[in-house]
């Protein structure tokens, strides 16, 4: 359901295109690492990766399961919260790695968490935490790099210039893009296979934000 209503909703707010590198695929038991610009690229990522008929499970921040409505929807769905930041974090990936094992695919934030910026401009990713590599390690799952950009041109910053960007959007219709590419084996160093699921996701970000701006 979250899927399928990210894909309905966002072609009103803008303009969605999905590429990938010669290679890339979405493998049953893989891991999908993304960028996080906005609170609007969720349901971008969730849009683009509907087109090509996958519905991941998805790491989110707990708060969101007490949401209505939306925190039941991500329980019957089997999407994972996130407790930052307390003892029970850890399950996060556990619950991660029992997901790969059933063979779905896993939507992960390499950041784990949002800019600071508050103007609506592109960013690269900023530093990874270590979650995608400890997780890689663990399952010996292939990560795919996914970056997307777009998303801060329909909110970004506070909350009024946020509901600002998404009450303009649909008339606006803001270029969003998402780019795939090809799955990487991450080394065993956790500090060496961070850096690489970095430069991954960062390099499928920068094609995305070429194709977003042109």
């Amino acid at each position: 359901m979250l899927s399928r209503t990210a894909a309905a909703l966002v072609p009103a707010f803008g303009r969605l295109t999905v590429s990938s590198d010669p290679g890339a695929g979405l493998a049953p038991g893989s891991i999908v690492v993304a960028n996080h610009t906005s609170l609007a690229d969720p349901a971008i990522v969730l849009a683009a990766l509907h087109r090509l008929d996958v519905r991941p499970v998805v790491l989110a921040a707990a708060g969101l399961w007490r949401m209505p409505l939306l925190g039941g929807v991500l329980r019957r769905e089997g999407h994972i919260p996130v407790h930052r930041g307390s003892e029970r974090a850890a399950e996060a990936l556990d619950a991660a790695a029992d997901a790969l094992t059933r063979g779905r695919l896993v939507l992960i934030y390499g950041e784990g968490g949002l800019p600071r910026r508050r103007d609506s401009g592109e960013l690269a990713p900023g530093p990874f935490r270590t979650g995608p590599a400890r997780l890689a390690r663990a399952t010996g799952a292939p990560v795919v790099p996914l970056g997307q950009a777009g998303a801060r041109r329909v909110g970004s910053g506070g909350a009024a210039k946020q509901l600002a960007g998404l009450a303009t959007a649909p008339l606006r219709r803001p270029a969003l893009h998402v780019h795939l590419g090809a799955p990487l084996h991450l080394p065993e160093d956790t500090a060496a296979a961070t850096a690489d699921a970095h430069g991954a996701v960062t390099r499928a970000w920068a094609v995305a934000a070429q194709r977003a701006a042109g």
